[in-house]
């Protein structure tokens, strides 16, 4: 029997980019034997045509399940939103720009038979200067506060074993952090490189005062809550 893995992707004015990377999901899962996929394409509250794209889609693909939020939450929310309705053993997660690449989905499915969680790093990053600076600051300060042990904890490419996701705590900001909350709850953490493009169409939805400024203020609480935080086993779950 094959196994379900779940495809998490957040858009926000995308509409562009939502049929080319669903064809390249596509194309992934198909050199992909002993796997099947759903993918939950969340919209954000978008305000081009993404909605309409998204309901295109799964009305030619059912493994395309589209999620409409009221209104524009954030990424946090809309990432949460989708790993919660996820029916996968294996949770994957991309940003809805194109940057990432689903070509890296088959080894984070190798890396997942042994570890919890997989987090990519952008090994050779397309971005503008002021994006690599502020994001490199902003993992330095966090990395020293948290010792997570991540050196891109903004990238969106990750994966997780499904039981890692009850320990995401949701808030705005946590996608910044999933590596902390998982840690906290016990899990395995690796580190796999990963392809970083070009944007090619719509625009960054981040820039200094809403990635590194808020990401610092975050850090405060995200260390007071990790040590507050209630982690429990009850005897007889797996």
């Amino acid at each position: 029997m094959k196994e379900l893995v779940s495809i998490v992707v957040p858009f926000y004015n995308e509409a562009e980019n939502v049929p080319l990377l669903a064809e390249r999901i596509v194309a992934v899962f198909a050199g992909l034997e002993g796997y099947d996929y759903e993918c939950l394409f969340v919209n954000d509250g978008s305000t081009d045509g993404t909605r309409a794209a998204l309901d295109a889609l799964a009305a030619e693909n059912p493994a395309i399940r589209p999620l409409h939020l009221v209104r524009n939450f954030g990424q946090s929310a809309a990432l949460i939103a989708g790993m919660r309705r996820a029916r996968g053993d294996f949770i994957l997660t991309l940003d809805g720009d194109l940057q990432n690449d689903p070509a890296d989905f088959p080894r984070f499915l190798e890396l997942l038979r042994d570890h919890d969680c997989v987090c990519g790093y952008r090994a050779h990053r397309n971005d503008t200067w002021v994006r690599k600076v502020s994001s490199r600051l902003a993992n330095r300060v966090r990395n020293a506060v948290l010792h997570d042990g991540i050196r891109d904890s903004g990238c969106g490419s990750k994966g997780f074993r499904r039981a890692c996701v009850p320990h995401l705590v949701a808030f705005n900001g946590i996608h910044r952090f999933f590596a902390v909350f998982v840690r906290r709850g016990g899990f395995s953490i690796v580190e796999c490189p990963v392809a970083h493009h070009a944007r090619q169409h719509g625009t960054s939805k981040y820039g200094i005062n809403n990635r590194l400024w808020r990401g610092l203020y975050d850090l405060i609480g995200v260390a007071w809550l990790r040590r507050r935080l209630v982690v429990f086993q009850v005897e007889g779950d797996e």
